[in-house]
């Protein structure tokens, strides 16, 4: 090989390289995590290799103390979750469904007597595949990370973040995404 030849070819694998990482960046999530503790309110989303890509103030449910545990008591979750639905014409502007009730709130809610064994297995099988568990039980659902334009104090449960944040966060957030609401 002569040297035109070999710079040619280390100038071929470089544009490989640089296209490879290209496609990479445009096709991956850039949001591979959140975490969102109520006691700080603040909401961190996270890239790969943890690195922190942002950090935002949150409104939480106005009974902010404690687990959700049924409908109306206007409690955040705390738990493992995922983001399973993502609403681009929500009433607060934009809005990330969050998995609740996840298997750990139903298991609860069967030992009191708040769901049936039926919705206790369909919530499994909603967590099983990945998908929108029901959300029309006496634990409640619906819970989103939307954003807020009034300055709001509180929520009936959800994580209102601002307009701004959450027109960061939508685009850069996939279906499967877990969501971490620490206490």
């Amino acid at each position: 090989m002569t040297g035109e030849e070999a710079r040619k070819a280390v100038r071929i694998l470089a544009f490989l390289v640089v296209a490879a990482a290209l496609v990479r960046v445009l096709t991956e999530p850039m949001v591979t995590k959140i975490v969102v503790s109520k006691s700080k309110r603040t909401l961190s989303a996270y890239g790969e290799n943890g690195r922190v890509l942002g950090v935002f103030p949150v409104a939480l449910g106005r009974q902010s103390a404690g687990a959700k545990e049924r409908e109306g008591d206007e409690r955040t979750p705390e738990g493992e979750y995922y983001v399973c639905f993502k609403n681009p014409e929500s009433r607060y502007h934009l809005s990330l469904g969050l998995s609740y009730p996840n298997l750990a709130d139903a298991g609860r809610g069967l030992a009191d007597g708040r769901i049936s064994t039926a919705e206790y297995r369909a919530i499994a099988e909603a967590q099983a595949a990945r998908q929108i568990p029901p959300w029309r039980t006496e634990l409640g659902g619906e819970i989103f990370i939307h954003g807020a334009t009034d300055g709001r104090e509180g929520t009936a449960g959800c994580i209102a973040v601002s307009n701004q944040a959450i027109e960061q966060l939508f685009p850069e957030v996939e279906l499967g995404t877990p969501v971490v609401i620490e206490p």
